[in-house]
């Protein structure tokens, strides 16, 4: 989701302070216009930046690389806090998620159909024949696609009447356990290398980690890890005891790679 811009001028800022910016610029542009007081719709301004935080929020939601479901996708990327409504120039814009279904994974796809509902206040004239805008407020909502490994695709859609419905619940996300280091760093202090295995998966019994243990020119090497999130923990014991964590380039734990495994230590990827 990208946006053209001039090679010299200055770089918009991201995220919400680019949809303030933008909003001032849209109620700024009116100033230059010369059309006198009144002649700018309040209407057209709030329907030109509903259009401008919907390219934004596109943006924002970028390129998908992880399974997610869409009540997820909405609770923790596009769902606003009351109090973080963006606004730009005396304009307000607020969002909310209408539906969602779906996930991302495999060739599954997930939507999540958005609603924006932008205000903009009365600007009378500076000087006498100044520029200047009417009150005005608009709604337009938009759907919002998804798919692994593809980028967020959105288009326009007809807006329902009525309230929001209550707004969805993100799911965990697995992760290895906060004390994993901890728990691993135990683990190979007391390992042996016929033990290393058992004992490293004893102590992260979870399905959905992933455990690869190895001895290597007399260093135990353990690799913990929940491949769909690219979260790895790798350590090893040296001949002389000292607990290590090898360096290793996280591209190497992208679909197709390396992945989590004591291979990023004993035969890295070159």
């Amino acid at each position: 989701m990208s946006r053209t811009r001039s090679a010299t001028g200055p770089r918009p800022p991201s995220g919400h302070r680019w949809i303030r910016w933008a909003l001032a610029v849209l109620l700024l542009a009116s100033a230059g216009c010369g059309k006198g007081i009144g002649e700018e719709s309040g209407d057209t301004l709030a329907r030109d930046a509903a259009a401008v935080e919907a390219k934004q929020l596109n943006t924002d939601l970028g390129h998908r690389n992880r399974v997610r479901d869409a009540g997820s996708i909405a609770a923790a990327e596009i769902i606003q806090d009351p109090q973080d409504a963006a606004s730009g120039g005396g304009a307000t814009v607020r969002r909310e998620a209408l539906a969602w279904s779906g996930r991302t994974a495999g060739d599954e796809r997930a939507t999540v159909d958005v609603r924006f509902v932008v205000t903009v206040p009365e600007r009378p004239p500076v000087s006498i024949g100044g520029a200047s805008n009417t009150a005005g407020e608009a709604t337009r909502c938009y759907r919002y696609e998804f798919q692994l490994y593809r980028y967020t695709t959105y288009r326009e859609i007809g807006c329902p009447s009525g309230a929001a419905p209550p707004p969805p619940t993100a799911a965990p996300v697995p992760r290895v356990p906060e004390d994993g280091r901890q728990r691993l760093t135990a683990v190979l202090r007391t390992a042996t290398p016929d033990t290393l295995a058992s004992a490293v998966r004893a102590a992260f019994p979870q399905d959905w980690i992933t455990v690869d243990t190895t001895v290597h020119e007399g260093a135990l090497v353990a690799a913990v890890g929940v491949p769909a999130e690219r979260d790895c923990l790798l350590l090893v014991r040296t001949p002389a005891g000292k607990i290590e964590t090898p360096g290793y380039d996280r591209i190497w734990l992208e679909p197709g790679e390396t992945g989590c495994k004591t291979g990023l230590y004993v035969s890295p990827p070159r």
